[in-house]
């Protein structure tokens, strides 16, 4: 490991008060979850990639829910647990730090470690909302039936019955929440971006907000990214082995 970028790390997560962080998938395949544009990612299946769109979903909800548990509620997902890279997260939040994650993930780890400022900009696997009542629904309530409908009942006694949808952001969705990242973008001390290799818009423009207004960016990531000429401190390492020395003090 990098010795010199890891203390340099160490030092401007010392010195910041206000961390904002971006993670992409790197951040859970540490927990076991595939990424799915990797060569052998679940997005090389055209097929199936063209079937997680807001169009497929509303023309062939039925279709629509069995890919979508083959892809998302299989035992990877199901079975993760936060790695030591979340844990650190919670961590600096912990100690005193603002942290405000903005995660391209859809697990729900982040939460799960402790993180209290979490915004999904991808939404989530464990939920899902009734399209026509808006009635929301938790994840056992999707892996309770092949295609999970809305029990809601009025107060005649009938069920609503509508097939969910999911919260997560399928193909042909808007990105959510993503002013509110560009703003904290702007607006910290320091921008973290963990795991991903910025390779998608517009989430891949956030650490551009936070240099134009003059923070610090640091990268810890297994790849190369286009960022990576200007930010403070490169780290080529695996998340869950690098924070935990930072936050620890150490490296």
């Amino acid at each position: 490991m990098q010795t010199q970028a890891v203390g340099t790390l160490r030092q401007l997560i010392e010195t910041a008060s206000d961390i904002v962080v971006l993670t992409g998938a790197g951040m859970s395949t540490e927990s076991g979850i595939p990424d799915f544009r990797s060569d052998n990612g679940a997005w090389q299946d055209e097929t199936l990639a063209e079937a997680m769109s807001d169009t497929y979903l509303h023309e062939q909800p039925h279709a629509f829910w069995q890919k979508f548990k083959q892809v998302f509620l299989r035992e990877e997902f199901l079975s993760a647990r936060p790695n030591p890279g979340h844990l650190a997260l919670a961590a600096l939040e912990a100690m005193g730090k603002r942290v405000r994650v903005f995660t391209q993930n859809v697990d729900g780890l982040h939460q799960q470690a402790g993180s209290s400022y979490v915004v999904e900009l991808h939404g989530s696997i464990r939920r899902a909302v009734c399209p026509m009542c808006q009635q929301r629904y938790g994840l056992a309530d999707m892996l309770a039936e092949p295609v999970p409908t809305c029990h809601w009942t009025n107060v005649k006694g009938a069920e609503c019955g509508f097939v969910l949808h999911p919260d997560t952001v399928l193909f042909g969705q808007p990105v959510r929440q993503l002013s509110e990242a560009v703003l904290a973008a702007a607006h910290c001390d320091l921008f973290l971006v963990l795991g991903t290799s910025l390779l998608v818009d517009p989430v891949a423009e956030l650490p551009n907000y936070a240099l134009a207004a003059g923070h610090p960016v640091a990268v810890v990531n297994l790849e190369d990214t286009y960022i990576d000429g200007r930010a403070a401190a490169v780290v080529r390492g695996k998340i869950g082995e690098v924070l935990p020395l930072v936050v620890a003090g150490e490296g």
